[in-house]
């Protein structure tokens, strides 16, 4: 366990999201001056099962959680670094993708979270790149196949040996019956244009396309004679690196472990607490906001490090999301709630709107959008409960915002002494942390009204009683005191008594109206495709073709077309 993880006794292993360069088993990051380097040496033998190797640079979780550490800490620990170079340690081979074994023999849950994590994770490479100027490249300097060239994709800029065997491929198809998980199919033609025929052909070729093809195709960026490649490709970076602004003399925020508690039925962290309830399939997840008024002035925040709430707040969520994703799969219905002064979290949200510019501001704002994206693209039902103690205001507002239903109290409970509670604007609602369909959740939410947004807009930092925020469209009800426990019971028991499947196919039509991004068709798209493939006798089955990948024996498909 890492960090300042406590466990009780007997507690089942579970998969740990946290880690540290220090404790990397697969990937060597190398900073110096402007210019990152990762390099992919996969151990074989370190997998998060020792059933499978992990043969050719290919990948479990435990390889990603490494790489998703390290892209992490490049953002936060290193603004000096403008520009990250992803290759491979290893000679002749870069990365032969996701382990097939370990796909053979996962759990259907399990394949379909572990590519939402690896997609996750190539997103915020891309988030990087285009909000951060932290800039990446791919040297691929050994054979690409399979998630191999899904990781390249998520760079901005893709250089390959030019040495008449390195190629690049997506052989899933052919190969084990199922589609590239990880973007691939999306990004060949959302993001690198490459031309709907073309990439047709590539994606039914097990061996795969290398030298000028690759390029003229759109394949890769530039292929390079092996001799020269590493020094063309530092050549690159450089040149990358100094359109950047991020500051080269400024000092970055160390990411300090987590202060964590697992309990049997429960996980704790300094903001946000897990309570569980696994027979009814419940999570009750309670952030909390800042312990105290916060500093506003940027000497402050950066004194403040990971101590700064919004930043606190950021790492714990994200972890917390992760966990319960991973390690509770059949606690299906998530109840958000907040306890504190919404006073501090407005102000907090001050902060973060005053020193925009900062380059630690900046990057803890990108932070809070890409756990939220997280939140929204989990397979879970969020129901959100808007009490008297909540601090529902601004960034925690997009608790209830990303919410599949939202229940408010309208007035007070008897015995307490807390006052009704209110729901707060900050102009964080109204840009700063979109959904993966590059909207805001409250544009989403009006999609058909967008004269609501603006009537939001015009409310900012009111306190915003039940019958305010109903008739603004904040919640979706608002139950008394004589109502509350009852309304709020039956819809949770309700959810419980849903198929899980049929919750996770209608909670994901419905959260993502509006444009279509590469994101969102990741998430939307692609995902229920391979959902639904993963599940298939063709790829399977006892004779398909992923549970009989590497024995010599040719899958039996069934030809009915769905």
């Amino acid at each position: 366990m890492a960090g300042n993880d406590v466990a009780t006794a007997g507690q089942a292993r579970r998969i740990d999201f946290q880690t540290r360069p220090e404790q990397y088993r697969h990937w060597k990051l190398e900073c110096d001056g402007r210019v990152a380097v990762l390099r992919l040496d996969v151990d074989e033998d370190a997998g998060l099962s020792s059933s499978y190797k992990l043969k050719l640079n290919s990948y479990d979780l435990g390889v990603d959680i490494e790489l998703y550490d390290a892209v992490q800490r490049l953002r936060l620990e290193h603004p000096e670094v403008a520009a990250v170079v992803i290759t491979s340690a290893k000679d002749r081979v870069f990365c032969a993708g996701a382990n097939i074994a370990m796909l053979g023999q996962s759990a259907h849950w399990e394949k379909v979270n572990f590519c939402k994590f690896t997609n996750e994770t190539r997103n915020g490479i891309e988030d990087a790149g285009r909000f951060s100027g932290q800039t990446y490249l791919c040297e691929i300097n050994g054979t690409a196949a399979g998630g191999g060239y899904e990781l390249a994709l998520a760079a901005d800029y893709i250089l390959m040996a030019d040495d008449g065997a390195t190629a690049v491929s997506l052989p899933e198809m052919p190969l084990l019956a199922v589609l590239p998980g990880t973007g691939g199919l999306t990004r060949l033609v959302d993001k690198r244009k490459v031309r709907r025929d073309r990439a047709d052909y590539f994606c039914s070729v097990i061996e795969g396309i290398r030298g000028k093809r690759a390029v003229e195709w759109g394949l890769v960026d530039e292929v390079v004679p092996r001799t020269r490649l590493a020094a063309v490709t530092q050549k690159r970076a450089s040149a990358l690196a100094a359109r950047s602004d991020r500051p080269a003399a400024a000092k970055g925020i160390a990411l300090s472990p987590l202060n964590r508690r697992f309990e049997p039925d429960a996980v704790t962290y300094d903001y946000v607490a897990i309570a569980l309830d696994r027979r009814r399939g419940i999570a009750e997840i309670t952030v909390h906001g800042p312990h105290a008024a916060v500093a506003g002035d940027l000497p402050a925040i950066h004194a403040a490090g990971v101590g700064f709430w919004p930043l606190a707040l950021a790492r714990e969520l994200d972890d917390a999301i992760l966990h319960l994703r991973t390690n509770e799969p059949g606690v299906g219905t998530w109840v958000l709630r907040s306890r504190g002064n919404a006073d501090w979290v407005a102000a907090a949200d001050a902060a973060l709107l005053a020193h925009e510019g900062d380059w630690l501001v900046r990057e803890i704002t990108l932070y809070l959008k890409r756990v939220l994206k997280r939140l929204d693209v989990t397979s879970r039902s969020l129901i959100a409960l808007v009490e008297p103690g909540s601090c529902f205001a601004g960034t925690l507002l997009e608790l209830v915002l990303a919410a599949d239903r939202s229940f408010m109290l309208d007035g007070t409970l008897a015995g307490s002494n807390l006052p009704a509670p209110s729901l707060r604007l900050t102009p964080l609602n109204f840009g700063k942390l979109p959904m993966c369909n590059d909207l805001t959740r409250l544009a989403s939410r009006f999609l058909g009204t967008p004269d609501r947004v603006e009537q939001a807009r015009s409310r900012i930092g009111e306190a915003l009683d039940a019958a305010a925020a109903e008739e603004m469209g904040l919640v979706t009800f608002i139950p008394d005191e004589i109502d509350w426990e009852d309304e709020v019971r039956i819809a949770i028991e309700e959810r419980a008594s849903f198929s899980p499947d049929a919750l996770t196919g209608m909670e994901a039509s419905l959260r993502f109206a509006g444009p279509e991004t590469i994101e969102s068709k990741i998430f939307a798209r692609l995902s229920a495709w391979q959902n639904w493939i993963f599940q298939r006798p063709n790829a399977v089955g006892e004779q398909g073709a992923l549970k009989l990948y590497g024995t010599g024996r040719k899958p039996q498909y069934n030809k009915t077309r769905v």
